[in-house]
């Protein structure tokens, strides 16, 4: 395993260990009692092709996200006839995010919520429904198959999606059955932690590889496939003929330039002239109520 993965995943038990010091397993499970009815996030990406837009204060690779964007992207989502779902970080070591501020951008936006995280625990999946999540991520570079499935099975439990993500045909291929929505990523975890910070220092980010999204062709016909990581307005067109059903996009919103409402209308624009009808279906609808 690449060194920055292996150190963020040495991080992420840190904090799994300072959560439970915090909250115990039964306060949690008391919690979801008391929690917001779960948003199906399958149903919102078979709502016509879109976005899960994300909220993070930092990445590793593209450092700080300007102030400005990162507190107007809630409301911005929120509006937005493409945003399906809205994906939250909250790995807070690496990402800047706690568990807490899922729960504040879940009850500032309609659509469903998905808790982005390397989720290795049962301890995080009860976390994740307890502060409002609708979803959950599974990273196949990160669990074998028995911890995949031993999640999956609580997260159904919970009422919660997943979504599974992985990098290759075998890591495709190790998700467990059952699965109804694979998300490919083509950010790839290969070098040391500076190393991949400096990736980014040239204006193009080395550890993506769009390339990537080929894999489309091992992942089961009727999943729901989202392409992540690395997709701009310009590459909307392609990654929708391939197959996909939804893009999850984060840097390109929260770094533009001309704030994250103008780049939704790039975006909005792209899917509205891509020529396929699923990529227009539903556009015009309202965002799911609460």
């Amino acid at each position: 395993m690449a060194f920055f993965l292996a150190q963020i995943l040495r991080d992420t038990e840190q904090e799994i260990a300072a959560a439970k010091k915090a909250r115990g397993i039964g306060e949690l499970k008391r919690m979801i009692g008391d929690a917001p009815p779960v948003r199906s996030f399958r149903s919102a990406l078979g709502n016509g092709f879109g976005i899960i837009a994300e909220v993070k204060r930092r990445s590793p690779s593209a450092g700080d996200m300007p102030k400005k964007n990162f507190d107007q992207a809630p409301a911005a989502y929120g509006k937005s006839p493409i945003v399906r779902a809205v994906s939250v970080l909250t790995n807070s070591t690496h990402f800047g995010m706690g568990i807490k501020e899922l729960q504040r951008i879940r009850e500032r936006v309609p659509q469903p919520v998905l808790r982005k995280d390397f989720l290795i625990k049962e301890y995080q999946i009860y976390e994740a429904r307890a502060f409002g999540a609708d979803a959950i991520l599974l990273m196949a570079n990160v669990l074998d198959r028995a911890e995949m499935k031993r999640l999956f099975s609580l997260a159904r439990e919970l009422g919660m999606d997943v979504l599974f993500e992985a990098h290759t045909k075998e890591e495709i291929e190790s998700i467990p059955e059952g699965a109804e929505i694979y998300g490919i990523n083509s950010r790839k975890f290969k070098a040391s932690e500076q190393s991949f910070v400096a990736k980014m220092v040239n204006g193009r980010d080395l550890s993506v590889e769009l390339e990537t999204f080929s894999l489309i062709q091992h992942v089961p016909k009727t999943a729901i496939k989202v392409a992540e990581s690395g997709v701009k307005p310009k590459g909307i067109r392609k990654v929708a003929g391939m197959g996909y059903d939804a893009v999850l996009v984060g840097t390109s919103l929260l770094k533009a330039s001309d704030g994250v409402e103008n780049m939704l209308r790039q975006f909005e624009k792209a899917i509205r002239s891509g020529g396929r009808g699923s990529l227009i279906q539903g556009l015009d609808a309202a965002p799911a109520a609460k």
